[in-house]
């Protein structure tokens, strides 16, 4: 069967067309982010961007006590605010004539902000805002930050090609805009929100985190860290659909049941997340299969899902998610395919047992 599954694997298509897409910087993504940071945000506290981290400590550490850092504790302890949900509402801000103003639906962010005051949020945020001349730090940083969005173009955007993942996830051509946003502040996290306004395509963000490795002593460039979050929001929507959710309300919690220790390493809780993560990142090795990366390459990334990234399921996932790919006119989109992922999940769980 493991060869049966490895040849599947195998199958892949080469992709030939170019992206076209402009890396960006964000100054409301910059701005969540540095709230989060001061506010005492683990995430958003990693400390990896050398000089830029230690210009935004000198910066806005006097405003650790801000009335705008106080809600961000507040909103965190009472509705768990963190991680993606802060780049949530970064996608949903905008600035007009110096000052930031909320788009888009409400509806669309993430459960812990429906509870909060938003009003009010976006209020104290235009005093942090203002009090800490935030658009004056970031202005002094343009530099850094345009130097090394040109390097990310340069370096891996020649490998991302956006219209695979809608022929992927939906069989149709390419509906949605992409946006490849470096964040300078969350060190190794990466984001994939998503907002729809009205009467606009939908929006798509790939969030990427800047470190400098300190091994190498310069900034990393991981292209699957952007393929993988240019995967979540054709991914994460498919488990808001009832009838997948049926499938996987009993599958979802076994798996992160017997694997717990592992996936929580990488704060994943909620079995939700779990299966999301699962099917994003068996997605990324074919993506990476069809792009015409090195079999070596694919593999390598297989295996460390499979080991240091606690998800030794995925030689079965990527297996059963090839066959969807050679068998699309059975199965048009991936949310006709879900049946197959629950049973591939569920077969695995009852092996291991």
């Amino acid at each position: 069967m493991k060869k049966i599954i490895l040849s599947i694997i195998l199958a892949v298509a080469t992709l030939t067309v170019t992206a076209q897409i402009k890396v960006e910087v964000s100054e409301t993504v910059e701005l969540m982010s540095i709230l989060a940071r001061t506010a005492g945000y683990e995430e958003y506290s990693n400390d990896l961007a050398g000089q830029y981290t230690k210009d935004t400590e000198a910066w806005f550490a006097p405003y650790k006590e801000h009335t705008a850092v106080a809600l961000a504790r507040d909103v965190r302890a009472n509705y768990g605010i963190g991680h993606e949900r802060v780049m949530n509402m970064a996608i949903h801000l905008a600035i007009d004539n110096g000052k930031i103003v909320f788009t888009g639906s409400v509806q669309e962010l993430n459960d812990g902000w429906q509870n909060a005051d938003l009003d009010d949020f976006v209020k104290r945020l235009n005093k942090f805002y203002k009090d800490t001349r935030f658009h004056e730090f970031f202005e002094q940083h343009r530099k850094f930050y345009d130097d090394y969005t040109t390097m990310y173009q340069a370096n891996v955007m020649p490998a991302f090609h956006p219209e695979w993942f809608s022929q992927f996830h939906y069989g149709t051509a390419p509906a949605d805009r992409f946006h490849v946003v470096i964040n300078f502040t969350c060190g190794y996290n990466s984001y994939g929100p998503w907002r729809q306004l009205a009467g606009q395509p939908r929006d798509l963000f790939a969030i990427i985190g800047y470190w400098i490795d300190p091994a190498l002593g310069r900034p990393r460039y991981d292209a699957s860290l952007l393929f993988h979050e240019a995967n979540h929001p054709f991914v994460n929507p498919l488990l808001d659909d009832a009838k997948n959710i049926k499938l996987m309300e009993n599958v979802g919690p076994r798996l992160l049941s017997l694997h717990k220790s592992s996936v929580e390493r990488s704060n994943y809780t909620d079995w939700r997340i779990v299966v999301n993560e699962s099917l994003v990142r068996a997605s990324v090795v074919l993506y990476m299969q069809d792009a015409g990366y090195k079999m070596e390459q694919c593999m390598n990334v297989l295996g460390a899902e499979m080991g240091q990234n606690g998800f030794p399921w995925m030689f079965d996932l990527v297996g059963t998610m090839r066959y969807y790919t050679a068998h699309r006119h059975q199965y048009p989109t991936l949310n006709d395919f879900y049946p197959e992922i629950s049973l591939c999940l569920s077969n695995y769980i009852d092996n291991v047992k």
